[in-house]
């Protein structure tokens, strides 16, 4: 690993590290540098700002699903179902770790809710490209019928979002599944396939 690459993530971590015990509010851009062994002017070097800061600390929590999702995209040798399928997997696996993180670390409610906002907010800003252009492969084979590939894409990474993290609308795991199994539902009969085909997608 570079030294560049090393300071970037000791800075990250040095973030993460100070909001299990404090308020994204009073975390000061010296405090972290301070957490991080680094001079205040470092800081400056990787990131404009605070809040840059936290957008990054976002996103490498995400990585790892988010460019599992990126390469399906180029997979065409895959059926798009079968590519969607695996994109609602990596959307679980996503909010798995979410959930995971927030509950072994000590950050408050508030706090929270912001790194959720954020996250939510990455989640369906990166994988709506990739599922919209899976969806545009799809339609060109003839294998999806539906002229809108962005909207369907939004459309089902808000479900999955909201649903499968569970937190703005907390429901019964029960709910959860009925939600999607309605969800998957729609998109048979929005894409001109057989009921019950698409099942699979809910694996």
């Amino acid at each position: 690993m570079s030294g560049r690459k090393e300071k970037y993530d000791l800075i990250l971590d040095s973030l993460q590290k100070l909001l299990e015990n404090k308020n994204l509010q009073t975390i000061s851009v010296s405090e972290i540098a301070q957490t991080a062994g680094i001079g205040k002017g470092s800081i400056y070097y990787y990131f404009p700002s605070k809040d840059a800061i936290l957008e990054a600390l976002v996103e490498r929590n995400y990585e790892k699903p988010l460019s599992t999702a990126k390469n399906l995209a180029c997979q065409t040798g895959i059926p798009p179902f079968t590519r969607m399928a695996m994109i609602f997997q990596a959307c679980r696996n996503s909010s798995a770790e979410y959930m995971k993180s927030g509950k072994e670390s000590g950050v408050s409610a508030p706090e929270k809710a912001l790194l959720h906002q954020k996250y939510m907010n990455h989640l369906i800003s990166e994988f709506k490209p990739v599922l919209a252009e899976i969806i545009r492969q799809g339609i060109e084979a003839g294998e999806i019928h539906f002229d809108r590939p962005e909207v369907l894409a939004e459309i089902v990474l808000i479900v999955l979002t909201v649903k499968m993290d569970n937190t703005i609308v907390p429901s019964p795991r029960e709910n959860i599944e009925e939600t999607i199994e309605g969800l998957v539902a729609l998109l048979e009969k929005g894409t001109d396939n057989p009921s019950g085909s698409l099942n699979f997608l809910l694996a």
